[in-house]
Parts: C-alpha cells; sequence; structure tokens
C-alpha cells in the first residue's frame, strides 16, 4: 500500500521530469532556430554575389548592344553615302552620253552637210548636160546611160533625206529662197516665183542650199 509521502514525492519526480523535459524541448527548438536563422543568412550571403554577377552581366550586354547599335549606325550611315555617291556617278555618266549623242549626232549632221554641199555641183552639171542633149539623141545609149545615173544619184540623196526646194509657182520666203532678180510676168502674181535659175536642196528639214530665184515684181 502506497502512503501519501510516497505518494507525494511521485508526484515531485514527475513533475522535475516534466520540467527537464519541457527544458530539452526549448533548448532543441531554440537550437534548430538558431540553425535556421543561420542557413537563411548563409542562403543570402550566398545570393547576394549571384545579383551583383547578373547585374554586371546584364551592363556588359547593355554596352554591348549599345556598341553594336552604333556600329550599326555607322556601317548604314556609309552604305548611303556610297549610294548617294554611286547616283551622282550614274546622273554624271547620263548627262555625258546624252551630250556626248548629242555631239556625235552634231559633227555627223556636219560632215553629211559638208560631202552633201560638194555633191550638189555635181548634180547641177548632170542636169545642165542633160539639158544641152538635142531631141534626136535623147534615146541613144550615152544620154540613157547618163539619164540613169543622174536618177540614181538623185535615189540616193532622197534616201538620205536630201529634198529639192520647190521654187517656180511658190510664193517667195526667205528662209528657202535667194531672190537675185526681179521680173514681169504675166502667169504669176507679184512676189511669186517665176524662174529657178538654181535648185536649191534641204537636208533633214534644214536648209543646205537656197534656191536661187526670181521673183515676179
Amino acid at each position: 500500500m502506497i502512503t501519501l509521502a510516497e505518494n507525494e514525492n511521485n508526484i515531485k519526480n514527475e513533475a522535475e521530469e516534466e520540467l527537464k523535459t519541457g527544458i530539452q524541448e526549448e533548448t532543441e527548438n531554440g537550437g534548430d532556430e538558431t540553425l535556421n536563422d543561420k542557413d537563411t543568412d548563409a542562403y543570402e550571403d550566398k545570393e547576394a554575389p549571384d545579383d551583383k554577377k547578373l547585374a554586371k552581366e546584364d551592363k556588359k550586354e547593355k554596352k554591348k548592344k549599345e556598341k553594336s547599335d552604333k556600329k550599326q549606325d555607322a556601317l548604314k550611315e556609309k552604305i548611303d553615302e556610297l549610294e548617294d555617291r554611286v547616283k551622282r556617278q550614274m546622273a554624271e555618266f547620263e548627262n555625258f552620253r546624252k551630250r556626248t549623242d548629242k555631239e556625235k549626232t552634231a559633227m555627223f549632221e556636219t560632215g553629211a552637210k559638208s560631202v552633201i554641199e560638194k555633191i550638189l555641183p555635181v548634180v547641177d552639171n548632170f542636169e545642165r548636160g542633160l539639158a544641152t542633149v538635142p531631141d534626136n539623141e535623147k534615146g541613144g545609149a550615152f544620154a540613157q546611160g547618163m539619164e540613169m545615173i543622174y536618177k540614181q544619184l538623185l535615189t540616193e540623196l532622197d534616201n538620205l533625206d536630201v529634198k529639192p526646194i520647190a521654187a517656180v509657182g511658190e510664193e517667195f520666203n526667205p528662209e528657202f529662197h535667194n531672190a537675185v532678180m526681179q521680173v514681169q510676168s504675166e502667169e504669176y502674181e507679184s512676189g511669186i516665183i517665176a524662174q529657178e535659175l538654181q535648185k536649191g536642196y534641204t537636208y533633214r528639214d534644214t536648209v543646205v542650199r537656197h534656191s536661187m530665184v526670181a521673183v515676179t515684181e
């Protein structure tokens, strides 16, 4: 049978045990909390260098991008400058080509006119020679040969755009005619060309030789 004293002693022992257990648990919990705090600090210390590294890398990438943009801008400016230079050179070459073509055409026209001016007296001599052939000899071989050469010469001149200027019966025009005398005529009115003394010609609408004419008074 348990006495009152033993019962009290047992209660006291149990209380002491519970107290010890509580203290031990608090100590263990406190130790865990301290450990957790240290682990957190260590994690934070570990994370800090990574953030700095990322920030440094971002700054480096930004500078790299800015450098690349500047390089692209400089390259674009250089390309624009070269394109403008090429366009200017092409325009200058086109102007040079047109000017050269114009000069060549002018030189050709001048040369052609010079040759035509030398040929026209030959045509005049053909016409004078054929006009003196007697009627009874016009059917002869020689006269017909001369006539054929004369017609061939006129055909080639016509192919070169060399055209005779209309004179007799036309109104006098100082741009095409050169009046060397005045005559009286019952056939034509005053100011009308009554006689052609020398035939005139144009080359591509430009007068090579004016017609020498006599105009009615």
